[in-house]
């Protein structure tokens, strides 16, 4: 990510266990400032079309308080960003705020010492009138308040291009599984290379395994195996890796070293710029992407529908995701960190997530200011049962090896091989959970 606002942001990258946390802690203790002003430290992890939106985000708040100056702490990475951020704070970074969107991570930094509770900021700013108790519980380890999140997204859409629907001749995005796997012989035939963009290379091939547990199994199973209350090796997560089964066989995905190509970002690519694929199933950050760095027009160059229906008994769960903002114990500047939390949730910043394209869990938000494609996800997340996605919820140690032996699924779907896949799985769960 490149700044062109904050010059005298630095770097951080490379991953690092994080056991010297409170030791890093101890020579550093907060003290709380009585004004808000003076510079307010920012650890930031955000990239592309999300990035220029927060760099507005950040000048709102500076105009506001035109006594606090923002820096931002930049990490930079491939993947998995919570590595880097684990480096930055190991090599004695001192921040104010840090952008957070994992709970298994908040978890983490938490039991580290480096994050502190925001109950008492919760009913002074009085958040209870813009943030539902859902929100709250959403942000709390145990009963107490640590994160407080800006933005929600639905992970169970996917996106697409209706002009190749058309080029193919399909009517409308499938609503069903089967319609969903017989659409691929006639994206194939109409010329595109592989129907599903399939982000193998780190993390977002899972996104597919994700959602069919939801759908296969309900939300209850996969919070559950979240808290590894279940084995990995149980039937109900090898019915929804056979589900991820039938789209490989039925030709979803070109060969292995094709899925393994690229992250989301390049398989985004292949779908809205080198029209080579056709379905994404991404989070709502593809929405800033494809309206800044694309230029595309929302709901017309491209679109959205959810998972189609697989008649399994579950298909009114999604999975979502959200960020929230963490405030630190050791940051030097405790009364600007909450002052730009409070600010988060305000109508200007509610009013600059719509113009990227990104709800806001806010009452302040005037929804009639979103998008088509964010209205349709926002309307489907608020009809529906909804789990946090499960990468996000894993401890980092298995959440490697899940990823590691879903790439292994993908190279051999076989049944014999899922129950490998599983019981390698299982066993990492086991050892550390």
């Amino acid at each position: 990510m490149q700044s062109t606002k904050h010059p005298n942001r630095r770097k951080a990258g490379s991953i690092l266990a994080g056991t010297a946390f409170a030791l890093m802690l101890a020579t550093s203790p907060a003290s709380y400032a009585q004004d808000v002003s003076g510079e307010l430290v920012i650890l930031n992890w955000l990239a592309g079309g999300e990035a220029a939106m927060w760099d507005e985000i950040e000048a709102a708040f500076m105009q506001e308080y035109p006594d606090v100056t923002i820096r931002d702490l930049e990490v930079t990475a491939q993947g998995d960003a919570r590595g880097g951020i684990r480096t930055a704070l190991l090599g004695g970074e001192v921040v104010d705020v840090i952008i957070n969107t994992w709970p298994a991570f908040r978890v983490e930094l938490a039991q580290a010492g480096i994050l502190r509770p925001i109950d008492e900021q919760w009913a002074n700013f009085g958040w209870d009138e813009s943030l539902n108790q859902s929100w709250r519980d959403l942000g709390a380890i145990d009963g107490v308040s640590y994160g407080l999140p800006y933005t929600y997204g639905d992970r169970s859409g996917i996106w697409y291009r209706p002009e190749h629907l058309e080029k193919a001749g399909i009517a409308s995005a499938p609503a069903t599984w089967d319609e969903f796997l017989a659409s691929f012989d006639k994206l194939r035939e109409a010329g595109f290379k592989a129907p599903v963009a399939m982000p193998g290379k780190y993390w977002a091939h899972a996104e597919w395994f994700e959602t069919l547990l939801l759908r296969t199994a309900g939300v209850e199973a996969a919070a559950k195996l979240a808290a590894h209350e279940i084995p990995w090796t149980d039937p109900v997560v090898k019915t929804a890796l056979m589900k991820f089964a039938e789209m490989l066989e039925a030709g979803c995905c070109g060969t292995a070293a094709e899925m393994f190509a690229n992250d989301w970002d390049g398989e985004a690519d292949q779908v809205f710029q080198a029209n080579a694929k056709n379905y994404l199933l991404i989070g709502m950050w593809m929405n800033p992407r494809a309206l800044e760095d694309y230029g595309l027009v929302e709901g017309e160059d491209y679109s959205f529908f959810q998972f189609p229906a697989l008649g399994m008994g579950h298909d009114n769960t999604s999975g979502v995701d959200a960020k929230e903002l963490n405030v630190t114990t050791n940051g030097a500047n405790p009364a600007a960190a909450d002052a730009f939390l409070d600010f988060v949730i305000t109508k200007p910043v509610t009013d600059i997530l719509a113009k990227y394209g990104y709800a806001s869990p806010s009452n302040a938000a005037d929804t009639s200011l979103l998008g088509p494609v964010q209205q349709t996800a926002t309307a489907a997340v608020s009809q529906s049962e909804v789990q946090f996605v499960l990468g996000d919820l894993l401890p980092g140690d298995l959440v490697d090896e899940y990823r590691v032996q879903l790439q292994r699924f993908l190279q051999d779907p076989s049944e014999a091989n899922i129950d490998a896949v599983l019981a390698a799985i299982e066993a990492k769960a086991a050892s550390i959970q």
